[in-house]
């Protein structure tokens, strides 16, 4: 599972020219979905991302999580993040979850930063989505479930 998370003021989805779906002061993350994910993913990434301490505190250091300063979240589902460009020009996303199995993934990611206490909203799975933000810092984050550190999963509030 890939994640990117951008430190953002504000961010919005539209969809055919209407918003459906903003935050203030937050997170965007846009989520990939990746054959072979399972709930430990899901479980891993989503405790990392509500933890991630990459909010400036009073002294100007990225000290501080998205539920310290009890932001919200803007999650997209967003496929083209497995895409696989080793061979030639044209991105391959054989590794891209099956439709059906990413959207309960993705929708139970959702319900995992809800369980954090953290205001989440989202896009529409699968639709042309038009995303705005705007970029705090600019601060963007690359997490790789499969690529981190197995201390993940133990982590607590303040490490």
């Amino acid at each position: 599972m890939k994640a990117v998370i951008q430190r953002v003021s504000a961010a919005q989805v539209e969809i055919d020219g209407s918003v459906v779906s903003s935050i203030h002061k937050g997170l965007l993350v846009l989520i990939g979905i990746e054959k072979g994910d399972t709930e430990n993913d899901i479980a891993s990434l989503s405790k990392k991302i509500a933890c991630l301490r990459i909010f400036e505190d009073s002294s100007s250091k990225m000290n501080l999580s998205v539920k310290d300063i009890s932001g919200e979240i803007l999650v997209v589902s967003q496929f083209t993040l497995a895409a696989d460009c080793r061979k030639g020009n044209r991105p391959s996303f054989e590794n891209a979850e099956e439709p059906q199995e990413a959207n309960r993934m993705y929708m139970k990611f959702v319900e995992q930063l809800r369980q954090e206490g953290i205001q989440t909203c989202t896009g529409q799975f699968a639709a042309h989505m038009r995303v705005h933000l705007i970029n705090n810092g600019p601060v963007t984050i690359l997490l790789d479930s499969r690529k981190q550190s197995s201390t993940w999963r133990g982590m607590k509030q303040d490490a």
